[in-house]
């Protein structure tokens, strides 16, 4: 494995008010979505997913996204990004004036008709055509595609390497701007996840630009870790450890903010994030899902008195 970069500022992409949310049957009042935000923003944190344009009738509990991406463009330096399953999608997401776009890819044939009903060449397709709309709306969205079970399915098992870069290099030709590798359902293993971040960095270069990991089997942080050594720099994360995916039964969530927040911490890289204004938000959020499980495993002990806050 290549030796890390130096050090630089890392990038923690709160997904809690899309990815935490949409796992959650109860729909949160916006005004707490509202009160999230900022406190994320408060705390930091300068890239948040605020939600998703899908239909209001599949996923309720994110129907005001279109008001909460209003909300946090007025919030100096944040830029609020938004997932899109397809063209229509995006179309809201570039009217609304979000900055970042993602549309979810699945390396996994099996996933991708499971949750998208396309194959994965025919969410590409639909990539391709994202990229032109932006273009010709004259939009500056940021376009971004999340290539889900990258390291491997539920449903499908285990998910060819091959099969992950060769869509990354699709991406690529697509004209997308980023692209992120995810663990959806948490299989991957840190030295796995090096290799393939590493080989995917040779096909794209700075456009693999994200990683996004669950704590499923407890390998979560470790696997953000590897990443980081393989030279990426922005996380997905999500408060409280919320979040999961509908075809990964006993998924425990995304890996949580103020553990990645921690885990920098602790070897002295700078993330610009306030543990303890986390830590606070942490015990907010829980009171706005009662009855949710939350997950992480700093909000148990605190810092140790090694590390500054």
């Amino acid at each position: 494995m290549r030796a890390a970069k130096t050090p630089i500022d890392i990038v923690v992409s709160e997904v809690g008010p899309r990815d935490g949310l949409q796992s959650v049957a109860r729909t949160m009042a916006t005004g707490h979505k509202k009160a999230w935000i900022d406190a994320l923003h408060a705390a930091g944190l300068r890239e948040i997913e605020v939600g998703s344009f899908v239909p209001p009738k599949l996923m309720p509990q994110l129907a005001d996204t279109a008001e909460l991406v209003a909300f946090a463009k007025t919030l100096p330096g944040l830029l609020p990004s938004v997932l899109v399953p397809n063209l229509k999608g995006a179309e809201r997401a570039i009217d609304s004036g979000a900055h970042a776009m993602l549309l979810p890819l699945s390396a996994s044939h099996a996933h991708s008709l499971a949750n998208l009903r396309k194959t994965p060449d025919e969410v590409v397709a639909e990539l391709r055509r994202i990229v032109d709309l932006r273009d010709a709306k004259g939009s500056h969205c940021l376009v971004e595609v999340g290539i889900s079970t990258a390291f491997g399915c539920t449903i499908q098992g285990r998910v060819e390497p091959a099969e992950v870069l060769r869509l990354v290099r699709a991406a690529v030709d697509a004209g997308v701007d980023r692209i992120g590798l995810a663990d959806t359902v948490g299989y991957a293993d840190p030295l796995q996840v090096g290799t393939l971040f590493e080989q995917g960095i040779e096909v794209a270069g700075d456009k693999l630009s994200c990683a996004h990991f669950h704590d499923t089997r407890g390998l979560g942080l470790a696997n953000v870790f590897a990443a980081w050594q393989a030279g990426m720099r922005r996380f997905d994360a999500c408060t409280g450890g919320l979040g999961g995916c509908p075809h990964a039964p006993g998924a425990s969530g995304n890996v949580a903010t103020e553990d990645v927040a921690y885990l920098f911490a602790s070897v002295g890289v700078p993330t610009g994030l306030n543990f303890n204004a986390l830590m606070a938000l942490r015990e907010r959020v829980a009171s706005w899902v009662e009855g949710e499980p939350l997950h992480g495993a700093i909000w148990r002990a605190g810092l140790p008195r090694t590390v500054a806050a």
